[in-house]
């Protein structure tokens, strides 16, 4: 592979120059240009050479789709089933899903609201609809809740809180924080499952007060709130499962990173049209105006 890339790109640098960088002697090059390699080989060298380094620079966390289109819009000619056969033959792969743990207890006699969302998670602009909910992040001083809000249509997480308890005030401040950020108009429906800190008075004033539509999924029912167990997902397989946080300070930096730095700002998702959370909303806006 070495040796394609010095080939491919002898009209930029020198020869003797590429051979010294990459550690290649020269005669074994001039050997190796002798034997009459096929087009199609070197140009699967290269193109290995591309998904190599583009797997490492998205640290491992797109499957053959994204990486493509990653690959793609950086310019790249490479089709999709040349990346599949790739990754396949080198044994690449993206970063795997770990064990899940259930924090709703709906087990309580507090108020609920209807289940106004009801699945229809296909909306047709920003700020249509909020789903929400809260996981868990070990760390050696103990755990650490995040409570999230996630808008359906830019598939941004619009607002966040971590804490070292579960409480109301949790999801007071993720809501607080969204609203702050994007400042919905009245009528916005706010999803949520049947967890005894949704269903606080502190969290039902808050959405009483903005006049939004408040909403709950069915008891015991997951799929009710799949996009944002969706964002845990990708949350924990591509960030929290392999680090070691040793303090909840570490984990909150590393996370709020994740967050601001990455998800929403450039990580496309196929989703979205290869597109990131934030890119989308940029569109929306612009072509409205």
């Amino acid at each position: 592979m070495k040796y394609a890339f010095i080939k491919d790109n002898q009209q930029i640098f020198s020869i003797t120059t590429m051979c010294r960088v990459l550690r290649v002697k020269p005669s074994s090059y001039y050997d190796w240009i002798s034997r009459d390699i096929s087009d199609q080989q070197i140009h699967r060298n290269h193109c290995e050479i591309l998904v190599k380094a583009a797997h490492s620079e998205t640290k491992e966390r797109y499957g053959v789709d994204r990486l493509h289109a990653h690959l793609s819009e950086q310019g790249h000619d490479i089709s999709l089933y040349m990346v599949r056969s790739i990754k396949e033959e080198h044994g690449i792969k993206c970063r795997r899903h770990k064990r899940f743990k259930v924090t709703t207890d709906s087990n309580h006699h507090k108020l609920v609201y209807p289940n106004v969302l009801d699945q229809k998670f296909d909306t047709s602009r920003p700020n249509q609809a909020w789903v929400s909910d809260i996981t868990y992040i070990w760390t050696h001083e103990g755990w650490l809740y995040l409570a999230g809000v996630k808008d359906l249509y830019t598939k941004e997480l619009v607002g966040y809180a971590i804490n070292k308890r579960m409480t109301a005030d949790l999801v007071c401040k993720a809501l607080n924080m969204a609203i702050r950020n994007k400042r919905p108009s009245k009528g916005l429906i706010v999803h949520s499952d049947r967890g005894s800190q949704y269903c606080s008075h502190a969290y039902h004033k808050i959405v009483k007060q903005h006049q939004f539509t408040g909403s709950m999924s069915a008891k015991g029912n997951c799929f009710d709130n799949a996009p944002i167990e969706s964002f845990w997902g990708i949350l924990k397989n591509e960030l929290v499962y392999h680090k070691d946080y040793k303090t909840r300070f570490a984990a909150i930096t590393d996370i709020i990173r994740y967050i601001e730095l990455y998800y929403n700002q450039t990580r496309i998702q196929k989703g979205l049209g290869y597109k990131s959370p934030r890119q989308v909303w940029f569109d929306f806006y612009r072509q409205a105006a």
